[in-house]
């Protein structure tokens, strides 16, 4: 059980995000492409931290859908959902980033060259049936992260960031889910689905080669005055719950737990620990092209 407890922190700062081409939500309209600009504009909000670190991509990347979802929201609240293409994500990535498509991290890599694509549901009121505790989100979508299903194509794909202690081994199935809620004050991550990750490093890393990898379920991020995020995750692992703190820097260095001498940052953990209870209405059904 210590051996999950020590994973928890970690997880979810590995995602990368993208959506399904070959998939559609059938009761939702024909997606609506999101053009390579609109992703510039939305990523270059994202300042005073390294996005290329993958310890800053559930930062970077929810940030970025959330804009995306909220602007769309603005034209159409009941809108089709947003289809962001594999290589569109890409291009404005390396562009945001100046970097040429053979510097960029392999998080990044690893996505284009599975063609991850991304399907956003932003739907006012399609996404949250009730909130039964806690504060209503100021917006949730619904994600669907995937490749397409073709003859010998992989069902997950694997990478190992070195930038958290300990290293960790992070795997993207076929078919990511999840729902992202916007909070005042907090993102969260909640029934995520398709990702999970074990450290490789140290005793841990032993350990783990035993037990396997434990699954992210959800996870709160809040940024601190000064820059540092403080990420609550929530794995699972056979019939265990374990929740454990992490803090990270703007460049990407991750450790479990807080700083000493940082009540700032013990106040914004309190208020990622608060009861919050969502219901959700089903995940839209989808379909095959």
């Amino acid at each position: 059980m210590k051996t999950v407890q020590a994973l928890a922190p970690f997880l979810l700062a590995w995602w990368q995000v993208g959506v399904a081409s070959d998939l559609h939500p059938s009761s939702l309209g024909r997606p609506l492409a999101v053009t390579e600009e609109m992703l510039v504009a939305a990523m270059q909000t994202q300042t005073g931290y390294d996005v290329t670190a993958t310890t800053n991509v559930a930062r970077f990347e929810g940030n970025v859908l959330l804009l995306l979802a909220r602007q769309a929201q603005a034209r159409n609240p009941q809108g089709s959902p947003l289809l962001i293409k594999h290589d569109d994500w890409f291009r404005a990535f390396l562009r945001v980033t100046h970097l040429s498509p053979q510097q960029a991290p392999l998080f990044s890599r690893l996505a284009f060259e599975h063609r991850q694509q991304m399907l956003v549901d932003y739907r006012a009121g399609g996404v949250v049936k009730a909130v039964t505790r806690g504060p209503t989100p100021k917006l949730a979508v619904n994600v669907l992260v995937s490749w397409p299903q073709e003859p010998g194509s992989p069902q997950a794909y694997s990478f190992e960031d070195t930038l958290s202690t300990p290293h960790l081994r992070v795997t993207n199935h076929r078919v990511i889910t999840y729902r992202l809620l916007e909070y005042d004050d907090m993102l969260v991550y909640d029934e995520v689905s398709g990702l999970t990750g074990r450290p490789t490093t140290g005793l841990l890393g032993l350990l783990f080669k035993l037990v396997g990898d434990s699954r992210a379920i959800q996870s709160r991020l809040s940024i601190s005055a000064d820059g540092l995020q403080v990420n609550r995750t929530r794995v699972k692992k056979g019939g265990f719950r374990i929740e454990a703190t992490v803090t990270i820097q703007p460049d990407g260095r991750a450790h479990k737990g807080l700083p000493q001498n940082r009540p700032d940052l013990r106040a914004l953990e309190r208020r990622l620990k608060r009861p919050i209870a969502v219901r959700y209405h089903p995940f839209p059904p989808l379909e095959q092209k």
